[in-house]
């Protein structure tokens, strides 16, 4: 007979959380809960209004960096519109395509059709695979006849991702050429500027001149973020210094209210896996390294081993020899020959290793600089770590 109290314990989550939910990637809010976005909110809810009363949605594209809140804002907008247009006895629907994981153009189109019939809860059949992107949108102008919807928005983040403009082509003529009766609009999200720039002109000519831009958040609007958001904890948990911490870094680092989120979640999850009562400044400053070996451990788990080796050298060059900050090529390969040998590895060339510290260097990881050598000496190649030496050796240690 199995213990049930022993059985219940491994399931013990502790006191630290009420509603992780509001914490989580993907969680989209009540449109109360998103500050300090008042004029964005105001703009895609521009666009949006004369779809909430019959009328066509303005087509819009919206720049901005990760994190930025250009998803949130559109979807809550999209959501709140849906209940507006309820009001006014309008049927508004709105589906959203992330392009980043459907990037082709019959994916992306699938994956429209397939939101659309989820909203409008219609018995209808998606195939994941087995048509054109073409018969995807025939279901989605069919759903939209068959609903008697009168309005549709797209909403398309990412949409730089996708392959080709065939979908935003579709949407923009779809009324136009009959393919549908519903007035059809999209919001095209993209954290490239030019993007505009690349389109075709047939569909640019197509579009309004509505853009906007959201700037990233500074530290108070992320502070009031996180402050809006606190009811994810239990009562007393959160020490009064862990948000404007949180908000302070995340303002200095990237200004991403997203990554600021889940740095607080996780500085939640650490003390829930320690057991204590509280969560502390010093849980933040654990949860930000672990994301920093986490990013760092994706960077470098598709390289070679020997690159790791290199990089593993430099690391170790650079804790053992705190006051020099940059290390010549040769004294970076007798470290890495060491290591490589020592996983029983044959060792490259040196100058195989001095281009892959050139390489490393373009992709950010390490700096390269030509340094003229004293006299007698000719100039040479000094690399340095851009990277803090501890997070590179732990998430070595986790890729290897």
């Amino acid at each position: 007979m199995p213990d049930t109290e022993q059985t219940n314990n491994i399931f013990e989550t502790g006191g630290i959380f009420a509603n992780r939910e509001l914490l989580r990637v993907g969680h989209v809010p009540e449109l109360e809960r998103v500050v300090g976005r008042d004029d964005e909110v105001n703009s895609i809810g521009q666009a949006l209004g004369p779809a909430t009363i019959g009328g066509p949605p303005e087509t819009t594209i919206v720049y901005g960096k990760t994190g930025a809140g250009k998803s949130l804002v559109t979807r809550c907008v999209a959501r709140e519109a849906h209940t507006e247009a309820e009001t006014n006895d309008i049927t508004f629907q709105h589906a959203y395509v992330d392009c980043s994981d459907y990037q082709t153009e019959t994916k992306a189109s699938r994956e429209m059709a397939r939101q659309l019939a989820v909203n409008l809860d219609a018995d209808v059949d998606v195939p994941r695979v087995g048509i054109a992107a073409a018969d995807y949108r025939d279901i989605t102008w069919d759903l939209l006849d068959d609903f008697g919807v009168d309005s549709l928005v797209v909403i398309l983040d990412e949409i730089d991702k996708l392959d080709d403009d065939e979908l935003l082509r579709s949407l923009s003529r779809a009324r136009e050429s009959g393919k549908s009766k519903t007035h059809i609009g999209a919001i095209c999200i993209s954290n490239k500027i030019e993007y505009r720039e690349r389109l075709n002109e047939r569909i640019d000519s197509s579009l309004q001149d509505n853009e906007l831009v959201f700037d990233p958040y500074d530290a108070g609007q992320l502070r009031e973020i996180l402050d809006n958001r606190t009811d994810a904890f239990e009562d007393g948990v959160l020490e009064g210094d862990v948000i404007p911490k949180v908000a302070a870094l995340s303002a200095k680092e990237h200004g991403d209210a997203r990554k600021a989120i889940d740095t607080l979640y996780e500085a939640g999850r650490l003390a829930e896996k320690q057991g204590t009562e509280s969560v502390t400044v010093a849980h933040v400053d654990d949860a930000v390294k672990r994301a920093e070996v986490n990013r760092f451990e994706k960077l470098v788990s598709g390289t070679t081993p020997h690159v790791k080796y290199i990089l593993r050298a430099l690391a170790l060059l650079t804790t053992d020899n705190p006051a020099q900050a940059a290390f010549r090529t040769h004294r970076v390969y007798n470290l890495y020959v060491t290591l490589a040998q020592g996983e029983g590895a044959e060792p490259l060339s040196e100058d195989r290793v001095y281009r892959l510290l050139k390489e490393q260097s373009f992709l950010g990881v390490t700096e390269s600089n030509h340094t003229g050598g004293g006299q007698g000496e000719g100039s040479y190649l000094e690399h340095r770590l851009l990277r803090d030496p501890e997070i590179v050796v732990e998430a070595l240690d986790v890729s290897a």
